[in-house]
């Protein structure tokens, strides 16, 4: 007798800063992690992007790599590893708890679901470990034990984010999509699916 083939699963797209987490994870982090002066004294190095930001006239997607990098280059990946672990369990305690609920119930309905952000995985790979998910995020490299300040992967955002579902999730294979975002960043993801949800747009989150 020859064993059945699974049923395909639905998989599951979930943005987090401003989705799944209601704040800026990323700026949380930096405030968090690092000291007051250290932030004031790489912060002045990237001031001028940071005003641009503000004034919408310098991207996102450019603007996390380079505050990264400010921040967080030359610094001991350990000590960074010990308070991302810590802050992981704060931002879950914070969730928006409508969406966590959905996603709750994808899980109790045994749907894949995918963490899929533009922040750093220093601390999003934990989240998504205590949610018992996936996840797709920037990642940062790491040598002889100290943060460099680089990325290893470009910027989780827009096309990249897209992109990177269907390197590791090739979507021929599910039936179903659902996806849940908060802005033009996510819009390609959300296109990905059938069922999508953006936050600030969409007033009734898709049923299960």
């Amino acid at each position: 007798m020859h064993a059945q083939n699974p049923k395909p699963k639905t998989l599951v797209l979930f943005d987090f800063d401003g989705t799944l987490y209601p704040h800026d994870s990323f700026t949380g982090f930096i405030f968090y992690a690092l000291p007051k002066m250290h932030i004031i004294k790489r912060g002045i190095s990237v001031l001028p992007w940071i005003i641009g930001y503000y004034l919408k006239l310098y991207p996102a997607h450019k603007m996390r790599p380079k505050l990264y990098s400010a921040m967080f280059r030359n610094t001991h990946f350990t000590e960074i590893d010990n308070l991302a672990e810590s802050y992981a369990k704060k931002l879950i305690a914070h969730l928006d708890p409508a969406l966590f609920e959905q996603l709750i119930k994808h899980q109790q309905c045994d749907h894949e679901i995918i963490l899929v952000s533009a922040t750093i995985d220093l601390y999003l790979n934990k989240v998504a470990t205590q949610l018992g998910i996936q996840v797709i995020c920037s990642q940062v490299e790491i040598q002889q034990a100290q943060l460099t300040g680089a990325y290893l992967t470009a910027d989780c955002s827009q096309q990249h984010k897209k992109q990177r579902v269907l390197n590791d999730y090739p979507v021929d294979p599910y039936p179903l999509i659902y996806a849940y975002g908060n802005s033009h960043e996510d819009a390609a993801m959300l296109s990905l699916a059938q069922h999508a949800f953006m936050v600030g747009t969409d007033t009734q989150l898709p049923e299960l």
